[in-house]
């Protein structure tokens, strides 16, 4: 594998670069630099959305025919790695990054062409359905069902930790439609519509005070018989793809090494209590160091797996691998900039957003605000898409053969 960039590939770092330097408002960098938790609110993320997507750049993991850019994977490494240190707003992983593509390879016609571009132009907004209390790792044991009724399907069931259920207009969902077969055979996916009787959104509160995920009740809501994806029972499947999607194809040691230099360059300016600064302080020097090796480390795993996605490969079971070890270093990397800030880097802010006119003044400085939530909601990150404890096992059958 060559570890450096071919000229036209340096060619397109530099448009990327000129690009976000004309086209990303400093608001919405100051916007995402202060964002705690996984998901930005869609009042920065619609809008830098609306901005890739009027230059053609918002569908970079999607093939060509629906509406993807036709960039290599290393294009779309160099995209992700200008967009971290540029400060960019993530954008809408559940409807970009995982049920778009889902669509391309599972859709219809007809719903590639009616649900592609509303999620493209933003008008839809859709949140994910998956896991459901007891059913969270074990996901094949989920309950909540779907009954065909002549024209449409009738809904039943509860959804749980489903991250920005009270934003959303749309949900994917796994659902039974036939409880007397094998677990993993009997489960569909199936689009709902949430502006409909029989939808309750309940918010449930983070640790850190913020209202990210939710409870979806689903009490005799329809469907459209046509809002099946793939085929029925075939819901298992999609959702290996899926989540294939969600913990691969991406990469997450850019974004982590971008706040590991932010972290090591506030170390200058912050006291150490001794009279000195945190950049002197060897303990603290020595664990950031480790981090940042560890960061280097996955950010070769994951320009390896895209090698082999260059090559026409899934992306595979290695990208458990690459979700365990950067939800390990997130919460590291938060840890680290707690320990920075010491008493200021403590204070929980509750206040939402952190950001904008209204955002709470600082205790220290905007960093040390953000620490204490961020540090907290990334408890969160080995848990979602698969705990490690679930990876550690898919590596453990199909990469080690255990």
């Amino acid at each position: 594998m060559h570890l450096h960039f071919s000229p036209e590939d340096e060619a397109f770092r530099q448009e990327v670069r000129a690009f976000l330097e004309a086209n990303l408002p400093e608001h919405l960098r100051a916007g995402m630099r202060a964002t705690p938790s996984v998901f930005v609110e869609p009042d920065i993320g619609r809008e830098w959305q609306a901005i890739l997507h009027a230059k053609g750049w918002l569908a970079y993991n999607w093939p060509v025919d629906c509406g993807g850019t036709g960039w290599t994977t290393v294009q779309r490494y160099i995209f992700e790695k200008e967009c971290a240190l540029a400060d960019a707003p993530s954008l809408p992983v559940l409807s970009l990054k995982l049920l778009g593509p889902v669509i391309c390879k599972f859709g219809t016609p007809e719903q590639k062409a009616t649900i592609l571009p509303r999620i493209l132009d933003g008008t839809d907004y859709w949140c994910q359905g998956f896991s459901e209390p007891g059913s969270g790792s074990d996901l094949a044991s989920l309950k909540s069902r779907a009954e065909r009724k002549d024209d449409h399907w009738l809904i039943n069931g509860r959804k749980l930790w489903t991250t920005h259920a009270h934003h959303a207009t749309h949900i994917f969902c796994l659902l039974r439609t036939d409880p007397k077969v094998k677990p993993q055979k009997g489960i569909s996916f199936i689009l709902v519509d949430m502006n409909q009787p029989g939808v309750e959104v309940r918010p449930i509160m983070g640790l850190a005070g913020d209202h990210e995920v939710n409870e979806v009740y689903l009490d005799d809501v329809t469907a459209p018989l046509d809002n099946l994806v793939g085929e029925e029972g075939g819901g298992w499947t999609i959702a290996k793809f899926l989540l294939e999607n969600e913990r691969g194809g991406a990469c997450h040691a850019p974004k982590l090494l971008s706040d590991l230099n932010k972290i090591r360059a506030a170390a200058k300016d912050e006291p150490d209590g001794l009279g000195g600064s945190m950049a002197g302080d060897q303990a603290f020097m020595a664990a950031l160091a480790k981090v940042e090796l560890e960061a280097q480390a996955l950010e070769m795993t994951e320009l390896r797996i895209l090698a082999e996605m260059a090559k026409g490969l899934p992306p595979g079971p290695q990208t458990s691998l690459c979700k365990m070890v950067a939800s390990t270093l997130r919460q590291e990397v938060d840890h680290l900039a707690v320990r920075l800030y010491g008493y200021a880097g403590l204070a929980l802010e509750e206040q939402r957003p952190l950001y904008g006119n209204g955002a709470p003044e600082p205790l220290h400085n905007k960093a040390a605000q953000v620490a204490a939530p961020r540090y907290l909601n990334s408890r969160a990150w080995t848990i979602f898409g698969g705990t490690n404890e679930v990876q550690k096992t898919i590596i453990a059958k199909t990469v080690l053969g255990l």
